[in-house]
């Protein structure tokens, strides 16, 4: 096997819950091969480093093995290699620490319009 589709690999080493995902996250520009978007069909090959938006951070992986079938968490050594700077995951612990939204106390609950206005907020 000399090449992979991108969706697929990373699918296989669990960046991605399915397969889906992994292509919706192509077709939106959240993976990126050598600084270009990269769409789900590209294929992959060894020693490529691929960038992949996750939320807040930037997960950055280095192509060490070619895989189809989706394995278990033990093995994804063997085909990605983590090359993530550590900076990305403090980002990722600083949002959990910080809370989303402060409603104040004493007003009570958000009405249905506060509600709404604080998913546009938070919709991205």
């Amino acid at each position: 096997m000399d090449t992979v589709r991108i969706d697929k690999w990373l699918w296989a080493v669990r960046i991605f819950k399915t397969r889906t995902l992994a292509a919706e996250a192509c077709k939106s520009g959240h993976v990126e091969i050598a600084g270009h978007s990269a769409k789900p069909s590209r294929t992959v090959r060894l020693d490529e480093v691929i960038s992949v938006k996750l939320g807040v951070m930037n997960k950055t992986l280095k192509v060490v093995g070619l895989i189809e079938k989706r394995v278990g968490a033990k093995l994804v050594p063997q085909y990605a290699e983590d090359q993530t700077p550590a900076a990305e995951y403090e980002k990722l612990r600083e949002k959990s620490i910080q809370p989303v939204f402060v409603w104040p106390d004493g007003i009570g609950r958000p009405t249905k319009k506060d509600r709404r206005a604080m998913d546009r907020f938070f919709s991205d």
